[in-house]
């Protein structure tokens, strides 16, 4: 059996999508538009290498528009943020760039609208979470949290025949449906949003690692605690079948024991991930003897969103254009097996 060959089954898509690439592109091109010191209330993405790399280069992150110096910079979180952040940010004449991903905007757009027809808007989501937190604000008097299924049975509306669901974007789609559904038992009136509001890369990745998990005895998910995606993508690979499924912010966090009588490592990442952690994962897995790897693709990716409207206007005015690099530089990079 020892010569039996082992292998990294690489989930695609992974890591990077859209939105985080667009609020990491954001910072960097304001450092260097700008210069040392940005300003950027919480984390831009939920990334710890992602935020250390950034705040080496100059930029600091805080809790609350108020620790921004009055007229300083401050950019945005992709999560996105209250009115009431925006109407702070502008009483101390901060300049702000907003780099809220586009499909949590809409998110916020829905709120605001189902909000002026009078629903009761039941957002499904976390506690606590910075999207939430955000998409509440747009109207906090409307909307009421649901924390997955088992809260389903504390909510309270006003009329069961005006009530639409919304929710966080990064998501568990299967936890979500089941929220949804037992929501409906309770209200058959329940409408659904517009469009979709778990993000297509959420989905993606999701989709990918439940292909990959039935046939891997451990799935290995790069991302943060704190990253609510790369959360349930371990969720997911336990609940499709893998024989176990741990979470690393980096490849040396990986424990030996978890590889014990393995032959078959699945791997994904989140989508705040760079894929270089990525990368140092396969060569620490190469190492312990995974050293065939097999591509597993289940979507292809290449959305991409223009830099925030603010940046775009500096860099304009200043003639610089707003040029971003190729995506496939900061997300997924070939991988040859060794």
């Amino acid at each position: 059996m020892s010569d039996t060959p082992k292998k990294i089954l690489l989930a695609a898509p992974r890591g990077y999508c859209a939105g985080v690439d667009r609020a990491v592109e954001a910072v960097e091109q304001a450092l260097e538009h700008f210069g040392a010191p940005v300003y950027v209330r919480k984390e831009i993405v939920h990334n710890k290498f992602v935020v250390q790399t950034l705040a080496a280069r100059g930029a600091i992150f805080v809790e609350e528009a108020d620790e921004v110096p009055e007229g300083a910079r401050v950019i945005f979180s992709a999560h996105g943020v209250s009115p009431a952040v925006h109407a702070e940010a502008a009483a101390r004449r901060l300049e702000t760039i907003d780099a809220t991903c586009p499909l949590v905007t809409k998110v916020h757009k829905e709120a605001v609208r189902f909000a002026s027809e009078d629903y009761d808007i039941l957002l499904i989501g976390h506690e606590g979470h910075e999207e939430v937190e955000g998409t509440a604000g747009e109207a906090p008097e409307h909307i009421q949290l649901v924390d997955g299924p088992g809260a389903v049975d504390h909510v309270v509306v006003r009329d069961p025949d005006k009530v639409i669901w919304l929710s966080q974007t990064t998501l568990s789609v299967d936890e979500t449906m089941e929220t949804v559904r037992r929501l409906r038992e309770r209200f058959p009136s329940l409408q659904d949003p517009p469009s979709d509001d778990i993000c297509y890369a959420t989905q993606n990745r999701q989709v990918a690692v439940k292909k990959i998990a039935p046939r891997s005895d451990v799935v290995i998910v790069v991302g943060s605690a704190n990253s609510s995606n790369s959360v349930r993508l371990v969720e997911v690979a336990r609940e499709s079948g893998a024989g176990a499924a741990y979470r690393v912010d980096k490849a040396d966090e990986l424990r030996r024991e978890w590889f014990d009588g393995a032959f078959t490592v699945g791997l994904s990442s989140g989508a705040s991930v760079p894929e270089i952690l990525v990368r140092d994962v396969i060569d620490a897995l190469q190492g312990l003897g995974f050293t065939d790897v097999e591509e597993v693709r289940t979507a292809t990716e290449d959305l991409m969103f223009s830099l925030p409207r603010e940046l775009r206007a500096s860099l304009k005015a200043a003639g610089l254009g707003s040029q971003r690099p190729r995506r496939g530089a900061r997300t997924e990079l070939a991988v040859e097996p060794a």
